[in-house]
């Protein structure tokens, strides 16, 4: 079963289970892959559907950043509902532990030692932890590390 039949799936058990948070956080998400398979007229796979969800969490997690903000505790927790189940679905995140170690090792191979190396680290990091840590937690960890050298 693919990732998009997944969804499906589980928004009809949400609908017959009577839970509308979950039937409506997925709705969105169908909506979301189904807009990116219109403007890319192609049927995503599951590397597809997997980059729709990494950026429906990410916006849930600039979302809850702004209501936080704002005083706006409700909307953040209806948003932080919505990231928890998107969440379901992706693979599991790496810890700053372990991007730290991968930062790490890649800026001893490359040599860098200051922040003008940031790019190159940068670009050789990214496509090793892609789907599996926030791109922000990289940059500040690969930032704090070049900092600190």
């Amino acid at each position: 079963m693919t990732l998009k039949e997944q969804v499906q799936q589980d928004r009809i058990a949400a609908m017959r289970g009577g839970d509308t948070t979950k039937r409506n956080a997925l709705g969105l998400i169908l909506a979301a892959i189904k807009q990116e398979e219109v403007d890319t007229q192609i049927t995503l796979d599951d590397e597809g559907v997997l980059a729709v969800l990494m950026k429906q969490a990410k916006q849930r997690r600039e979302s809850i950043a702004d209501y936080e903000k704002a005083g706006r505790d409700e909307m953040a927790a209806s948003e932080k509902a919505e990231l928890e189940i998107i969440e379901s679905y992706l693979p599991q995140q790496m810890g700053r532990a372990e991007v730290e170690a991968l930062a790490a090792a890649i800026i001893a191979e490359l040599g860098v030692t200051d922040a003008k190396g940031m790019g190159q680290v940068m670009g050789k990091l990214m496509p090793k932890v892609k789907g599996q840590a926030d791109g922000r937690l990289v940059n500040e960890v690969v930032r704090d590390l070049l900092k600190n050298q």
